[in-house]
């Protein structure tokens, strides 16, 4: 993540907590799948050797741990410990406890790599992206997800999130117990409610391209808990146009740069030139 010591400890807490202990297969493979469906599953294979930066709990080293031959899950937080619970019946993993800047693994020595919903919470994100892609060899897949601008929202969506936005400026800063009661009081009043209606306006094919939270229509509430503390329980964040990320990846040397036409916005791959 970063070296910032209060935006690690956060993502700590948040995972210990949700560790997806509960979470059904059926719905991590659905997730898993949004995040991954443009990633070149047939350019790798059991003999690669790739990296999860900022792997968290792990939910998505599950999936693609037993595709490859060596996975390095990297995660300076107290998480890395929820990650080696949940993974320990895979025995192709690596665990290093280290932030972006200090990971050592030697430069163009990796088949592939992902970092999914972490850059955007660290203070240099140009810098971190560099780092991560120094560590693929030529042509090596990277897929990467990055917080969106809502460039292709309406006005009134973008309204709803710059009010969203200053809830999280407050929650973020209060004490853990209070960022999990409140992020917990959206999940139940917002979350939940907007992903039901929409779950409904869905099965009469009205158009929900425009209708806040209607990616959780159909996934679990405890999701919903999850991403809620994710979204309003750190102060660090930053957003970028597709554009932005466009040039943000050939500046870290990536080329065939591909975005997801789908949410979550956006995910985008690229490979190592």
């Amino acid at each position: 993540m970063t070296k910032n010591n209060k935006v690690i400890n956060s993502f700590g807490e948040e995972w210990k907590r949700f560790d997806q202990s509960k979470l059904d297969i059926l719905e991590l493979n659905k997730i898993f799948e949004d995040y991954f469906k443009i990633f070149p599953w047939k350019s790798i294979g059991k003999r690669s050797i790739g990296f999860d930066m900022g792997c968290g709990s792990g939910r998505w080293a599950k999936v693609v741990a037993p595709r490859v031959g060596l996975l390095n899950c990297i995660e300076p937080s107290l998480a890395i410990d929820v990650a080696k619970k949940n993974l320990n019946q895979n025995k192709n993993i690596k665990f290093i406890k280290l932030a972006i800047e200090d990971v050592n693994l030697k430069p163009a020595s990796q088949d592939f790599g992902y970092c999914l919903g972490v850059l955007h919470h660290t203070k240099n994100t140009q810098k971190n992206l560099n780092k991560c892609t120094s560590l693929l060899k030529k042509n090596a897949p990277f897929l990467v997800y990055l917080y969106y601008k809502f460039e292709n929202r309406n006005f009134t969506y973008f309204l709803i999130w710059k009010i969203s936005d200053f809830l999280r400026r407050v929650i973020s800063r209060l004490p853990e117990i209070f960022k999990f009661f409140f992020s917990d009081l959206l999940a139940i009043t917002i979350y939940y409610p907007l992903a039901k209606i929409s779950f409904i306006l869905d099965k009469i094919n009205f158009n929900l391209r425009n209708f806040p939270l209607s990616y959780y229509r159909n996934l679990s509430f405890y999701t919903m808990r999850t991403d809620s503390r994710d979204r309003f329980g750190t102060y660090l964040e930053k957003r970028y146009t597709k554009e932005q990320i466009k040039n943000m990846l050939k500046k870290a040397g990536l080329h065939n740069i591909k975005f997801s036409k789908k949410a979550p916005y956006w995910c985008v791959v690229g490979f190592k030139k």
